[in-house]
């Protein structure tokens, strides 16, 4: 994985995820180049500073961009809007939950990211997914064609990434090109449910899955025998979860495979594994609605697969990466053999020499993304 911040693990990470999801290696070298020390102090420090350097990158792109806009070159805003919205949610998730301004931090990611919509994104959509007594916001992006509804993915995202960085990420576009449309949801625990509604996660994901199938049952564009579900990160745990229960699923993906994520917390305990935030224990605390470790790590046992992947009866692919240094690899393996009762059960692991073997292929996303794509595209059209 490329390394810019040498053994701050990190935010090397946020620095790949940013160009995997479209930055330019000019502007992502302006954002960390000031801020080289402080990422020599580790993970937790310095994120401040983090915010402060990448944000003049924000700044600077947002001005071009307005001026564009007013010149009529939409194309050129929306590219830079689009930039913007990326470099400042990934400087946004590196921050303290207790970090002062931060949900104004994020109200101006949306803004931006509904500025690259209007400009370049016409057939995505903000839209919101009625659940309990509110709802959850996510994006849709629409891939049917002169009336014809067409297959839809659901995509959930895992502990600190959001709706905008799914949508970054490209994803739904692959998915777009290959005529399926992608409901991008903020479920309990992340993104603006978390931030703007104070909704906190849960373990029985299938009460998600319920809301987003029953939102997507009522769009005329929406096949509703062909509704899939993708989760990526702790979404691996969130999608199979949901999958086995919830039967109106056609077919499910655990991007990365988050079997035990509460085994994987007694690592963390014990300095085990890397974490995927700065502020790690604040930040899952804030995630699931506790107080305290000792409860939060109580709850979280219950966040694991064994005798919930064999109920899983539609397709089922599991990909994971062999140098993921956040989730074992072996867990990959326990989800596949004991996915018993699906159709079509397929793992796929991707080593260091092809790439796409860090944490749900960060290090090359472009080759995990198109992959999975592909096997969705592939699944929908076998069928019945």
């Amino acid at each position: 994985m490329f390394e810019y911040f040498p053994g701050n693990y990190v935010w090397n990470l946020t620095v790949v995820a940013a160009l995997n999801s479209g930055g330019l290696i000019d502007e992502v070298d302006r954002a960390c180049r000031p801020i080289r020390e402080a990422g020599a102090r580790g993970s937790d420090v310095g994120t401040g500073e983090l915010l402060k350097s990448w944000t003049t990158v924000v700044d600077d792109l947002v001005a071009q961009a307005q001026q564009d806009r007013a010149a009529g070159h939409a194309r050129t805003a929306g590219q830079k809007f689009h930039r913007a919205t990326n470099y400042l949610v990934h400087a946004e998730r590196m921050q303290s939950a207790d970090t002062p301004d931060r949900n104004a931090i994020y109200e101006r990611c949306l803004e931006l990211m509904g500025s690259t919509f209007e400009l370049i994104g016409p057939r995505t959509s903000r839209v919101e997914v009625p659940y309990q007594e509110t709802s959850l916001p996510a994006y849709f992006t629409d891939a049917s064609r002169d009336g014809e509804p067409a297959p839809c993915v659901i995509m959930w995202n895992g502990l600190d990434s959001t709706k905008e960085h799914m949508y970054l990420s490209g994803f739904g576009a692959e998915l777009a090109a290959r005529g399926i449309s992608t409901l991008m949801v903020d479920c309990p625990g992340s993104g603006e449910a978390l931030r703007m509604r104070g909704l906190t996660a849960r373990v029985d994901t299938e009460a998600w899955a319920a809301a987003c199938v029953d939102h997507l049952e009522t769009r005329p564009g929406v096949r509703a025998d062909r509704i899939g579900l993708v989760g990526w990160s702790l979404g691996g745990y969130f999608a199979p979860r949901a999958a086995a229960f919830e039967k109106r699923l056609a077919l499910c993906v655990a991007w990365g495979a988050n079997h035990d994520w509460g085994a994987v917390q007694k690592r963390r305990l014990d300095r085990e594994g890397e974490n995927p935030v700065p502020h790690y224990w604040n930040h899952v605390l804030w995630v699931w609605g506790e107080d305290d470790l000792d409860t939060f790590i109580d709850k979280v046992e219950d966040v694991c697969l064994d005798g919930v992947v064999d109920k899983i009866s539609v397709p089922f692919l599991i990909t994971h990466g062999a140098n993921d240094r956040q989730i074992p690899l072996h867990y990959a393996h326990r989800s596949h053999e004991q996915a018993i009762s699906s159709p079509k059960c397929e793992l796929r692991v991707f080593d260091e020499a092809e790439g796409g073997a860090e944490h749900i292929g960060l290090d090359h996303f472009a080759h995990v993304s198109t992959f999975t794509a592909d096997w969705i595209q592939d699944t929908f059209a076998e069928l019945p």
